[in-house]
């Protein structure tokens, strides 16, 4: 199928042409007639697929067909990152190109004054993290009565940073009738709750199964010592003449010394993560994409929604201690149906994590050591974790230690899905 068939403009397929896609993906031909329909839409797709485009496109469409541009926002665009709000800017701007439409961004790290000065001039699409946009929204920099689309990007990576707070305050400041986007990288039962709340008599679309990895990414994984971890990467780098990798981390600290370690092993590396301001972040990504930079070391955080076209490599130096977040970090690779490979170093503590994402998959993934760097034979209680500074750690399958229980002590009841300030979820979330 072609994009002209799914009913887009000629200065949308103009610019489209421009940026080189010779044909829509699956979430596009499936997503992009029932946003121009002005349906609600709850998308399930793995992250690489075009779902950008698949609501930029429709979303620019609807505007420019339903009146000139105004002073206050038409749509809102919602992500959880700064990083992916400035990307879905660059898209909008990129497909926008032969359109009087006006966008705009906000996002935290960086000033306010010229965010203001910018929703000042007008702005017919904003996008925008929600932290910044309740600041602007409480300074009445910004107006919201008049949005008519919504969109919800990566809305499962907003539930797990603890946004569903800030969502409720914003969807009170928009008009009852409007069109709402939900897209989602996975489809979790937390997802169907918030759809559930927000969407009205929604389309529904999902281009893979549920919390699947891409299936163009190979993958593999390495068992070593967590005490040689470093070594082994700096190891691959050489061996393999590997010249861009995204390499990821638990933590923030783990990032910066993994990052220099690589940098004294003769390997150019960044770190970005949500301790580093906007301007450093940009910048580090920048180089990796033009190749100063051949390791870009990133916590889960500051690498959602990273778009790195023909991204080869991806590597796991420490698992996730949540599964889901694995499908995430591979599918920075493999992208719009590109080869890409992922591995990961797995340490005697995290066989219970690769089980967990093994189950999750349902698919095995190999454990091949290299040579002269196969782990102990008999795993220690404890290990080094050079993430931590050369601190001996306690964690057992990815999994903080636990006290002994009293004898005859009932278990805790497994709390249920709450935000950052203990609420749950609402039974209406500005539903129409």
């Amino acid at each position: 199928m072609s994009f002209e068939l799914l009913g887009l403009r000629v200065d949308l397929l103009r610019a489209v042409a421009t940026q080189r896609y010779a044909r829509p993906t699956p979430i596009q031909i499936q997503a992009i007639p029932e946003i121009l329909a002005g349906h609600d839409l709850l998308a399930g797709a793995q992250t690489g697929t075009g779902k950008t485009a698949a609501f930029v496109l429709p979303l620019l469409q609807r505007l420019s067909e339903k009146g000139h541009p105004q002073r206050h926002p038409r749509a809102l665009i919602l992500t959880p990152t700064r990083e992916l709000a400035a990307q879905v800017g660059e898209r909008v701007r990129a497909y926008g190109l032969h359109l009087s439409l006006r966008s705009g961004v906000v996002f935290g790290g960086v000033g306010m004054q010229p965010q203001v000065n910018q929703l000042q001039r007008g702005v017919d699409v904003l996008i925008a993290t929600p932290g910044r946009l309740l600041d602007h929204a409480g300074r009445r920099t910004v107006d919201l009565s008049r949005v008519e689309i919504l969109v919800l990007d990566e809305a499962d990576r907003m539930l797990d940073m603890g946004f569903i707070h800030d969502i409720r305050r914003i969807l009170r400041l928009l008009p009852e009738r409007r069109q709402n986007l939900l897209f989602s990288a996975t489809y979790s039962d937390d997802i169907r709750r918030l759809a559930d709340g927000l969407l009205n008599r929604p389309k529904h679309v999902e281009v893979a199964r549920r919390n699947t990895a891409a299936e163009t990414v190979t993958q593999a994984a390495h068992p070593v010592d967590k005490g040689r971890k470093r070594e082994l990467l700096a190891h691959l780098f050489h061996r393999e003449g590997w010249h861009q990798v995204l390499v990821f981390t638990r933590t923030k600290a783990g990032a910066n010394r993994l990052a220099e370690h690589l940098g004294r092993e003769g390997i150019a590396a960044a770190a970005i993560h949500g301790n580093k301001s906007q301007s450093a972040r940009a910048r580090a990504l920048d180089d990796f994409k033009r190749g100063s930079v051949r390791a870009l070391v990133a916590t889960d955080i500051a690498a959602r929604g990273l778009d790195i076209a023909n991204l080869p490599q991806v590597v796991n130096f420490e698992l996730p201690n949540v599964a889901e977040d694995y499908v995430h970090r591979i599918g920075r690779t493999g992208r719009a149906g590109t080869g890409g490979h992922a591995l990961s170093l797995v340490s005697h503590d995290e066989r219970g994590l690769l089980h967990g994402i093994q189950r999750l998959l349902r698919k095995e993934i190999a454990l091949a050591p290299v040579d002269g760097f196969a782990p102990s034979l008999v795993p220690p209680e404890t290990e080094a974790d050079p993430s931590l500074g050369g601190q001996r750690g306690a964690r057992v399958s990815g999994r903080p230690a636990q006290k002994t229980a009293r004898p005859g002590a009932a278990k805790p009841a497994r709390r249920p899905y709450s935000d950052r300030r203990g609420r749950g979820f609402p039974s209406d979330l500005g539903k129409r």
